[in-house]
């Protein structure tokens, strides 16, 4: 999504530290590079160039926990700083690996308030401007579809009982038609079983009628994330990496 780099140390206590940081940084070496500017930040909590550097580092390594974190400690001092549309950058991208669509939409807000003329902050503020939509489209959809759940369960329910209860009526009657048969003396003929009529056709259970209709909705909402998934590939596709 971008490739990072390191600020220069200032003259502070803990400029030694964040210089050897800065050359294994540049090897590529994440790890020591993360231990030399947490030891300058043992010395120094408020140091700009240990925090930044950190956030980046953190980042290479896959921990946008705690490169997040570390970026959230220069809140303060951005707005003062030459550098702060390129910190909210690296916070927009940060949030947008971890999926925080609206921290990431925020963020490159904030990085093309103090450089319009930023075309990867562009696209990368539209992009996540997307995936924020989608996901609250996503939200929305899932409650609704919640909402229809309830109500289609509430309804099943309902025909349920009046199926029973029905049920309840029609044993009730068929009860005392054979009490009647049986003091006319029509035992036999009450019990002979009653053959279906011609041409009838078999009617689905309610059981059977929820199936189906289950069976439909998924599908749908398959299709519907194919078709999502492919506009975000899309627009992932057109972000750059920023080099400074």
């Amino acid at each position: 999504m971008l490739a990072l780099v390191t600020v220069a140390a200032s003259a502070q206590p803990d400029r030694k530290d964040v210089r050897r940081g800065n050359r294994d940084f540049k090897k590529e070496d994440w790890k020591a590079a993360e231990i030399d500017y947490r030891k300058a930040l043992v010395k120094d909590s408020s140091s700009v160039a240990a925090n930044y550097n950190l956030g980046n580092t953190l980042y290479r390594m896959g921990d946008m926990e705690q490169a997040r974190k570390s970026y959230d400690a220069l809140k303060e001092v951005a707005p003062s700083s030459a550098a702060a549309s390129d910190l909210y950058y690296n916070m927009g991208n940060a949030a947008s690996q971890a999926k925080d669509w609206q921290a990431a939409v925020d963020a490159y807000k904030e990085s093309l308030l103090r450089n319009p003329g930023d075309m990867d902050a562009k696209e990368n503020y539209i992009y996540a401007k997307e995936m924020l939509k989608n996901q609250q489209n996503q939200d929305q959809n899932g409650g609704n579809q919640n909402q229809d759940n309830q109500q289609d369960q509430q309804n099943q329910d309902d025909k349920n009982q009046n199926n029973q209860d029905n049920k309840d009526n029609q044993d009730k009657n068929d009860d005392q038609n054979k009490d009647q048969q049986n003091d006319g003396n029509n035992q036999d003929q009450q019990d002979s079983p009653q053959q279906p009529q011609q041409g009838q056709q078999p009617k689905i259970t309610p059981q059977a009628a929820q199936q189906m209709l289950q069976a439909i909705q998924e599908k749908e909402k398959e299709t519907q994330e194919k078709v999502k998934k492919e506009k975000a590939e899309a627009l992932k596709s057109r972000q750059k990496e920023k080099n400074w």
